[in-house]
């Protein structure tokens, strides 16, 4: 039997905000929070997973490079699988599906129940391939609702970098992140100080990082048990909030470009959403 992962929570709560705003916040462009916005979950989940051996992370990685098509600085690139393929890849390890969702339990985020991280698993898993990251989020259509997880498979000297609230992981093959994809983030190298840096993932193919990675669709109950309820939009306009849907951010630093053309996100006036807006208020989802 593996030894038990190793569970580490990581603080992302203090945010390097740019003038002139004052705190972070995730709208929606879905009608079910049409006028609503929520803070960024100020949390990192490092799960130190222990029931994948060399073997298996070896073809798992063998796997997704079959799969994914090579990418160049900054590009990522995703290939849909199936718990059966992954499984057929890591024929070692007796319950994939079973341990993977015991990992992703051990952090909490939907609570305490095995069906849901389960549920999550069978609804979608993809192979991610990188050559480092540029720094971007992710916080279009359904993802202002999602965590995201990331299981390295194949990794070297990288580190999970989000610049805005001073995180910095060096990752190991078998690591397990789950965070929220609206906060900036990117892979560098640890000898760039936080910089995602083109030149130092130019080594061609042997450089690639390969994970799996995949969606926790969170409900308003859940986002509010973690300590970023949704909230009018009002709200986060009186404290100050930038937007981060449509924040874009340097590449190399993670700076949000023209912040001051942001300053009237926050407002009822300028929501956008894809759906009925006549059905918008007072919608929640499940």
């Amino acid at each position: 039997m593996p030894a038990p992962a190793e569970h580490q929570i990581v603080a992302a709560d203090v945010h390097v905000v740019p003038p002139p705003f004052h705190a972070f916040a995730v709208r929606s462009d879905e009608a079910c929070h049409a006028f609503d916005a929520r803070a960024p979950y100020g949390r990192v989940h490092l799960v130190r997973t222990a029931f994948l051996d060399a073997a298996s992370l070896s073809g798992l990685a063998a796997a997704a490079r079959a799969r994914v098509e090579a990418v160049a600085f900054p590009d990522i690139n995703h290939a849909i699988t199936t718990l059966a393929e992954l499984a057929a890849a890591a024929s070692r390890v007796a319950d994939l599906a079973g341990s993977l969702a015991a990992a992703l339990q051990s952090t909490g985020v939907l609570g305490p129940g095995a069906g849901a991280y389960r549920h999550s698993l069978a609804t979608r898993i993809d192979f991610l391939a990188a050559n480092g990251a540029g720094f971007h989020n992710d916080a279009g259509r359904h993802w202002s609702r999602c965590l995201f997880w990331v299981l390295a498979l194949r990794v070297a000297d990288v580190e999970f970098v989000m610049p805005h609230a001073g995180v910095r992981l060096l990752l190991e093959p078998g690591d397990l992140l789950v965070f929220d994809p609206a906060l900036a983030h990117g892979l560098c190298r640890p000898r760039d100080g936080g910089q995602a840096v083109a030149a130092s993932f130019a080594g061609g193919e042997p450089q690639h990082q390969y994970f799996l990675t995949g969606e926790l669709l969170l409900t308003d109950a859940h986002w509010a048990a973690l300590g970023a309820p949704w909230l009018a939009v009002e709200e986060h306009e009186r404290r100050g909030a930038l937007d981060l849907t449509v924040a874009a951010f340097d590449e190399r630093s993670g700076l949000v470009q023209r912040p001051h053309a942001l300053r009237d996100g926050m407002k009822r006036s300028t929501c956008h959403v894809d759906g009925d807006l006549s059905r918008a208020a007072g919608t929640t989802p499940g």
